[in-house]
């Protein structure tokens, strides 16, 4: 099994899985799969990108929001968080 070695290479690795799978849903569509084998496909790529969405934030709150805080940027930190959530509502 793959074992990444750090963040970054562990975020890449699981966009390439996201990319196969969302390779998998072009090909299905254009052979004119089973529509739910199709829609089966599809939800992979979703939780696939939610994964990743899930890495990268992790990785900012460690990194970029603890800087923003040391720094006296909380404002700045809480306003890009909180902009990104709000599009994901949407």
């Amino acid at each position: 099994m793959y074992k990444p070695k750090d963040t970054h290479e562990h975020i890449v690795h699981r966009l390439k899985i996201s990319q196969g799978h969302l390779a998998k849903v072009v090909k299905m569509v254009n052979n004119k799969s089973y529509c739910i084998d199709i829609i089966h496909q599809s939800k992979a790529v979703q939780n696939a990108l939610k994964e990743v969405d899930s890495l990268i934030l992790d990785n900012h709150l460690r990194t970029c929001v603890g800087e923003y805080f040391k720094s006296g940027k909380q404002e700045k930190a809480i306003s890009e968080l909180m902009n990104v959530f709000e599009k994901g509502a949407k």
